[in-house]
């Protein structure tokens, strides 16, 4: 069984303990997901298993869509509402106020990550460090914010739609707002709408997987190729085929094609996809090297 499951993570489980779960539903050796949601996140985590699990470095690439509860006048050690309370105000920004900040965090900005995430400095977790009281300086990193509204709940609560590039954090964001604003704030609840071309309208819950026959369950897992259907598709004949199974390049005067260098391709047989391949430049010429492999022969 090789593919990707789309499940709705619930509030207050791991991503790991998602990802064991749909592994002992389907039996699998291997299976691992394609971005972290913390515990008090809920939403969209794709689940690879067996063989699609080569291709989470190329869903981990793609951008995301969030929905989340920013509350200001509250700052926390996590940036979140789970976190221990540093500083209260009852002094709030206008909504106008508030609006009026927005566009600043939009297009390419600079976060420093939160210690309590999954990021390691010396082989150690920036969140077990936090853990133990101890705090490690961070770089600050350039990620991007393609879209960013805001909608005023009631209070200091308001509702805030986010479309962003991999390595944001949404706690982060939601503190540099409060901490523009003069008045602190945190993520009150957070929900990821849609990751690696797959929607909310796409997932289920381990609940719904769990009361599924083994056939239905079988049903609904993604084929591995749906992740790269923006690659083109190169069909090889069984001589070329053969060669690429066996991880040898392929060179594009010998099969009639031509792609820029760094293109990622689709390879298929008679039999279908089974492999992604890189153009490369050797000394004979631009080929087609296979990088990861997804079907056994």
């Amino acid at each position: 069984m090789d593919g990707v499951v789309i499940v709705k993570k619930e509030a207050g489980l791991s991503s790991q303990a998602v990802v064991n779960r749909v592994k002992r539903l389907y039996a699998v050796d291997r299976a691992g997901h394609t971005g972290t949601l913390d515990p008090l996140a809920e939403g969209v985590l794709p689940v690879l298993i067996g063989r699609a699990v080569k291709a989470s470095e190329f869903m981990l690439t793609e951008d995301k869509h969030y929905r989340a509860t920013l509350l200001l006048g509250l700052t926390t050690d996590t940036e979140d509402i789970t976190g221990e309370t540093l500083t209260r105000t009852d002094t709030l920004p206008t909504p106008a106020e508030l609006l009026a900040v927005i566009p600043e965090f939009v297009g390419k900005i600079k976060q420093i990550p939160p210690m309590y995430s999954a990021l390691k400095r010396g082989g150690q977790k920036l969140c077990d460090l936090a853990r133990r009281g101890i705090e490690v300086e961070r770089e600050a990193r350039e990620i991007e914010i393609y879209s960013l509204t805001a909608e005023h709940i009631s209070g200091g609560e308001y509702t805030l739609d986010v479309h962003c590039s991999k390595g944001t954090y949404i706690r982060t964001l939601c503190a540099d707002i409060g901490r523009r604003l003069g008045s602190g704030g945190v993520m009150k609840t957070l929900c990821r709408t849609a990751a690696s071309g797959f929607t909310l309208g796409d997932a289920l819950t381990l609940g719904e997987l769990e009361a599924m026959s083994e056939a239905e369950r079988g049903a609904i897992v993604i084929p591995t190729e749906r992740i790269f259907e923006k690659f083109t598709v190169v069909a090889l004949p069984p001589f070329f085929s053969h060669l690429a199974r066996a991880g040898q390049e392929i060179y594009l005067r010998k099969i009639g094609r031509d792609f820029p260098l760094g293109t990622l391709l689709r390879l298929s047989d008679e039999r279908g996809f089974f492999a992604v391949g890189e153009v490369r430049e050797y000394e004979a010429g631009a080929a087609i090297k296979p990088i990861r492999q997804f079907r056994l022969d």
